[in-house]
């Protein structure tokens, strides 16, 4: 009898213990995928401050718990660092971590190096430098230290310098969604020339990105939307382009009993964009107060000076507001059983984590239909025109006044998280792109060159 192992994933491997059938016998005699050694790029990696930081731990902490090692190459904000996961830190200047009355004042310090000169003049003069600076750092480390690494995941940093480590190792791109659609809708909110012209200015990192995008030979999205917008605006091939989905940590994120008579809505908000669209749920929930006064509004974010404050001010509902920002994932959790509902009210997502946090906490969900917010939330969930602060407000109105329907869409977003969206299924996926997309064509290359 033959023990044939094609087919089979990892975690069809992950114990040897089997049911002495056929295939029983070929899982247990099947030979283990190497063991990879993984050096994850992740400019900036907190997750406390955005989406990119959350991928950075969960995935690394995905392909350790599938027996690869992996490390971090960060920049400061450093990312909570999984048990098994080593951080290789690449300290950056953090110039935006410094008081804002010092913040110019050169130090010798900011001369120590080119990259260290060009971050801090490229800084102070409106331009967002850590893209670059952190892919030449790691470009230095990795050239150092080649022999450590089998492969290297970028969590969309896509600097010049990715070029020069996919000569020195193999290499894939994580791109969660093109910037230049934040640098579009930006540009469309503000009436000011002089703001626009700051705004291209700050985004003068996007022909770097877009031209690295090009040349690399594997690129990984989150959503097939994000794969058409990376092709369309990025011009990269699309059948270069991977999409693998986002994972949520249902150990974390979980049905929790709700507070008795406490009416709120939720939202996230990680940064006062355009983007984001919270200007068209602040307006929403200034109408919804006229019939629902206890009504709460939490967001998910820092309050700072801003067109999100001037907004609150105008609309005088400041009282019935909450920020609250720097949570741990616990604390998320929490934030989302005491909602009624979450609403991700973006103009754009390239996934929408949001969205599958709140799903995965037993919250229904409206969301816009901005990006693949729709392809995220399926039928588990209302979709509403992004942009439209009518709509929003009436399908927040309705789905309060029936409860039913909202704890049937809670059942629905749970099964669909439960079903599609875990970190288990994102590290599978990542092994065999890494492995057979990655790794195994980079070596058929180097034989036929010896050949």
């Amino acid at each position: 009898m033959k023990y044939a192992a094609e087919n089979l994933s990892r975690s069809d491997f992950v114990a040897l213990e089997f049911d002495g059938t056929e295939l029983g016998v070929a899982k247990a005699l099947a030979p283990l995928p190497p063991r990879l050694r993984v050096a994850l790029l992740s400019y900036r990696s907190d997750p406390r401050v955005g989406g990119q930081g959350i991928f950075a731990t969960h995935i690394a902490r995905a392909l350790a718990k599938r027996g690869h090692d992996v490390s971090i190459l960060s920049g400061p904000p450093y990312p909570e660092v999984p048990d098994g996961v080593r951080l290789v830190k690449l300290p950056s200047l953090d110039l935006f971590a410094q008081p804002q009355l010092g913040r110019y004042a050169l130090r010798w310090r900011h001369l120590k190096s080119w990259t260290d000169t060009a971050e801090y003049f490229g800084h102070v003069s409106g331009k967002f430098m850590e893209p670059w600076s952190f892919s030449r750092r790691a470009a230095v480390y990795l050239k150092a230290h080649a022999g450590e690494f089998d492969v290297v995941l970028d969590n969309q940093s896509l600097g010049d310098a990715l070029l020069e480590i996919g000569r020195i190792l193999p290499l894939a791109a994580v791109i969660h969604h093109p910037i230049r659609r934040d640098l579009e809708m930006q540009l469309a909110s503000e009436p000011k020339w002089g703001k626009r012209l700051l705004a291209r200015r700050w985004y003068g990192f996007l022909p770097m990105q877009e031209a690295v995008a090009k040349r690399l030979a594997r690129v990984v999205t989150v959503s097939e939307v994000s794969a058409g917008e990376i092709a369309a605006c990025m011009g990269v091939a699309r059948q270069r382009i991977e999409v693998v989905p986002l994972g949520v940590d249902q150990s974390v994120f979980y049905p929790r009993p709700r507070p008795a008579g406490r009416l709120r809505i939720m939202t996230t908000a990680s940064s006062d964009v355009p983007l984001k669209g919270l200007r068209y749920l602040l307006t929403a929930f200034a109408g919804l107060l006229r019939d629902w006064p206890a009504l709460e509004l939490v967001i998910v974010g820092r309050r700072r000076p801003g067109p999100t404050q001037v907004l609150l001010e105008t609309l005088g509902i400041g009282a019935s507001v909450r920020f609250v920002q720097d949570l741990s994932g616990e604390q998320m959790a929490e934030e989302y059983a005491g909602a009624r509902i979450c609403v991700v009210p973006s103009l754009y997502e390239g996934f929408g984590l949001p969205v599958v946090e709140a799903m995965a906490s037993g919250t229904p969900v409206i969301a816009t239909d901005g990006g693949a917010l729709p392809e995220v939330v399926g039928d588990a969930g209302v979709i509403v025109p992004a942009g439209d602060a009518v709509a929003l407000q009436r399908a927040i109105d309705a789905l309060l006044r029936d409860p039913k329907r909202a704890a049937m869409l809670a059942q629905a977003g749970l099964a669909r998280v439960q079903a599609r969206y875990g970190w288990d299924r994102v590290g599978e996926a990542y092994e065999t792109l890494l492995l057979e997309q990655i790794i195994a064509p980079r070596s058929e290359q180097v034989i036929a060159a010896k050949c």
